[in-house]
């Protein structure tokens, strides 16, 4: 969507969140970079960018989600518009939780990159790992570090997810993978247990899931985001008044 504001275009940018699906690590790079083989979808939760072509870059955000998000250079929509020898000024309107792993930061810095019409995959890699695949969408295999995605049929699906009010790194996850030797996950996740190393409380959230749900949940990437197929908000809906945030999605085309 685009409406003209004085002379300058001002264009309103969906960012849909992905969902790791399914995940396996099944190398490591020399240069210390894993190698993933990952089923990943798109979701109808997503933030929305507010773009204006401008002499130079400003970032602000609003949002239920806006706590915490850096509005600085270190923001992967300000390195995007780098990237791409843009600026300009955006508001982020954060409706996808923070650090929960579900690619707000890159599905943000993917929309830049479409809005710019760039959609070659190893600039997108040069942001983060998840960004090649936000730029792509839909469902898709991804491997090789994140850079590699391969559009695989649609399949409607539906989730609930459950976003904890914790924060997990994705580099700690990798190294305490490293350190476990490499655990195979269940659940499909390979980092599941990693994930759990580095932060304990994520187990309570699993049980907790697992318990009132009937189904064990799966984590989703590095975490903290656990979800369990299905529509499962009136089973899983007590959790927000633990601090968690429940949310059903549909994965979108």
């Amino acid at each position: 969507m685009s409406e003209r504001t004085s002379d300058a275009v001002t264009d309103v940018l969906a960012a849909p969140a992905k969902l790791t699906w399914s995940l396996r690590v099944v190398g490591v790079r020399d240069d210390g970079y894993h190698l993933i083989d990952s089923e990943m979808l798109t979701l109808d939760l997503a933030d929305s960018l507010t773009v204006t072509p401008a002499g130079e870059t400003t970032l602000s955000v609003s949002g239920p989600f806006a706590a915490g998000v850096p509005t600085d250079g270190s923001n992967l929509v300000v390195r995007a518009l780098g990237i791409v020898g843009r600026t300009a000024t955006v508001h982020v309107d954060k409706q996808i939780p923070n650090g929960g792993g579900l690619g707000g930061g890159s599905a943000d810095a993917a929309a830049i990159l479409r809005w710019a019409g760039i959609g070659d995959l190893a600039v997108a890699a040069g942001l983060g790992a998840d960004v090649p695949f936000c730029v792509v969408g839909g469902r898709a295999r991804v491997t090789g570090i994140g850079e590699v995605v391969a559009p695989l049929p649609h399949v409607a699906r539906t989730v609930t997810l459950v976003v904890p009010p914790l924060r997990v790194s994705t580099p700690a996850v990798y190294r305490a993978w490293d350190e476990l030797g490499g655990p195979t996950g269940d659940a499909r996740n390979d980092l599941a247990a990693a994930a759990v190393a580095v932060e304990p409380r994520l187990a309570r959230w699993r049980d907790r899931i697992a318990a009132l749900s009937g189904v064990p949940p799966t984590l989703a990437g590095s975490g903290a985001t656990w979800f369990v197929e299905g529509r499962r908000d009136d089973a899983l809906g007590a959790l927000s008044g633990e601090g968690a945030t429940v949310v059903v999605c549909q994965a979108v085309p």
